[in-house]
Formats: C-alpha cells, sequence, structure tokens
C-alpha cells in the first residue's frame, strides 16, 4: 500500500496509483498500458496548463481536459479521439483521483463530478451460422500454417475465447480427452472453457502435424520461452497481431469483407448459444464476464429469435 509521504507531487501520486494497479489491483496487462497512456496525456495536459500541484486539480480542469480530447482534430480536422477513447481516458483519470482521495494523499476528488462523453454500444453484427460454416470453409490447406490458422478460427468460435487467451494458451493449459481449455483472462483470473468436437478435431491435427513442424524451425534461434499452442513460423508464440491477421483474412476470403475480428467470432459464439437456448449465466461463465449485464449485451437476442419466442410463449399472439 502507499504511503503517506511528505512527497506529494503529481508524478509521485501517478506513480503510487500505478503501484496499487499493479500491485493491489492485479490489473490486466492491456489495460494497465491504457491507463498509463491515459495519464500520461492528462499529466502532460496539466503541464501545458502550469499546473504542477496536485492539489489545485479542480473539476473544471479536469472538464477541460476531456473537452480538448472530445474537440481535438487532426489536419484533415477529422476527430482524433473516438468517444470510448474519451470515455477510457475519464475512467483513468477518476482511478487516480479516488485513489489519492481514499488513500488521503489529496483532501478530495474533483474528478466525482465530471461527465463523459456518450459512448454508443457499438455491439458487432453476429455473424450468422452459414456465414460462420464459409467463414470455415475457406481454410482447407493442410500444411502446417494452415492447420494452424484452422484451428484458430474454430477455437475462437467454439469457446467465445478472448484473442489474448488464445494467444497465451501453453500446451498444459489444453485437455483434449475432455475438450476443456484452461485461459488466463482479465485481472489475471483463471476459468475453464469447454469446446465441441469440431474445434477438438482442428486443434488435435494442429498440434500432431503442424505444430512440430512450426516448432523445428526454431533451431538456434532465440524465442520467448514457454510452450505456446499457438506458434508462428519461426517457432516463436504467435502475437495477438499476426493472430488478428489470420482472422481477418480468413474473412476477406469468405466474403465477410471487414466485418470479421476475433471479438466478432466471440460475439457470434455467445449469440448462437443463446439463439439454442443456453442459459444466460451459463454463457457470462463462459466468455468470463464479471457482471451479467456485460452478457446481456454481448448476447443480445436476434429478432428472429425473439419473433419465434413470443409468438410460442404469447397467448394472444396468433389470435384471431
Amino acid at each position: 500500500m502507499p504511503t503517506k509521504a511528505a512527497d506529494r507531487s503529481l508524478d509521485r501520486l501517478l506513480a503510487e496509483h500505478d503501484t496499487w494497479l499493479t500491485v493491489d489491483r492485479g490489473m490486466a496487462r492491456n489495460t494497465l498500458l491504457a491507463y498509463r497512456r491515459d495519464l500520461r496525456r492528462y499529466a502532460a495536459f496539466l503541464g501545458e496548463h502550469g499546473v504542477r500541484d496536485p492539489k489545485k486539480i479542480d473539476e473544471a480542469l479536469i472538464a477541460a481536459f476531456v473537452e480538448q480530447m472530445k474537440t481535438a482534430r487532426d489536419d484533415e480536422g477529422r476527430p482524433l479521439f473516438a468517444p470510448a477513447s474519451v470515455a477510457r481516458a475519464l475512467v483513468a483519470v477518476r482511478s487516480f483521483h479516488r485513489f489519492c482521495a481514499e488513500e488521503e494523499l489529496l483532501p478530495d476528488d474533483p474528478s466525482d463530478g465530471v461527465e463523459g462523453p456518450r459512448v454508443p454500444q457499438g455491439i458487432p453484427k453476429a455473424l450468422t451460422e452459414a456465414e460462420v460454416q464459409a467463414l470455415l470453409g475457406v481454410v482447407t490447406a493442410d500444411d502446417p500454417a494452415g492447420l494452424r490458422d484452422r484451428a484458430i478460427l474454430e477455437m475462437l468460435y467454439a469457446s467465445g475465447a478472448r484473442i489474448s487467451e488464445l494467444v497465451g494458451l501453453d500446451r498444459a493449459d489444453v485437455d483434449l480427452a475432455d475438450g476443456l481449455l484452461r485461459v488466463l483472462g482479465k485481472g489475471s483470473k483463471e476459468r475453464v472453457v469447454p469446446i465441441g468436437r469440431s474445434a477438438r478435431e482442428a486443434l488435435a491435427g494442429y498440434l500432431e502435424r503442424g505444430r512440430p513442424v512450426l516448432v523445428a524451425h526454431r533451431g538456434k534461434r532465440t524465442v520467448p520461452p514457454g510452450d505456446a499452442v499457438f506458434v508462428n513460423t519461426r517457432g516463436g508464440r504467435l502475437t495477438r497481431q499476426a493472430c488478428w491477421k489470420t482472422v481477418r483474412t480468413a474473412g476477406e476470403r469468405a466474403g465477410l469483407g471487414g466485418r470479421l475480428s476475433p471479438h466478432v467470432l466471440r460475439h457470434s459464439c455467445a449469440t448462437h448459444m443463446v439463439d439454442h437456448g443456453a442459459d444466460i449465466r451459463v454463457v457470462q461463465e463462459l466468455l468470463g464476464h464479471a457482471s451479467l449485464s456485460t452478457t446481456q449485451v454481448y448476447t443480445k437476442v436476434s429478432p428472429e429469435r425473439l419473433r419465434a419466442v413470443y409468438d410460442a410463449a404469447h397467448p394472444r399472439a396468433q389470435a384471431g
């Protein structure tokens, strides 16, 4: 826990807040990096306004920071920051000031009354089941990279895993016999995720005939330690960016244009399960959501499913 030292400069308080996020909250790496970027931008803004003393930060100054991000434009007049990016930055700023107030490092929290921009839900449209079949049908190559790419697509759709969870899998995390994965989600929380027959078969084929060939390419090259499930052509762990590119390329080949991303496959997995009658709390557990409300957003019931259930359940749906 932070000490209430005499040094309460802005840099010192930001460093203590960062330690709290890392150690006490155990924040996921990607989220932590986003908080750091946003708070560096906030500190730069304060410096531009000549504010060095954290006690002089007030609600109007924080609101001005938010407004600056909302109105920032590039050379062609386009917004530099999406509403979601502005909202996320305000969350980071609020976290910092709340921490300082609760730890009595500053007398109060000036961010409490600052309002952020309205953020559109931006929920991606799920693929239809026919589109998923078409997508999986375009990755048929039997070479090591093709076997890997097929397994990636099958696994993302079967498990609803996040891309970071998928590329973070080690071989010890996979139980092919029982069709189970142990994934490390946000906040370093572990959960067990089942996968179906198609995904198991694709993963088994890759592990038996694809991965050994790719790993053999390591030779004497230096690669990151670990026993990654998904590896690149040099035998090292596949990156999020490379996995994302694999998904996007397959989507283009399947005629989905720019619609496809790993997140769309995660959303499609959840939506199709709900459409087929899965309990939303089971889907919550599968996706690793801390809040049921998050799952309800991801698994918005399709209009067709809503109509079918209504017609079957409402006593006057077919009246007359």
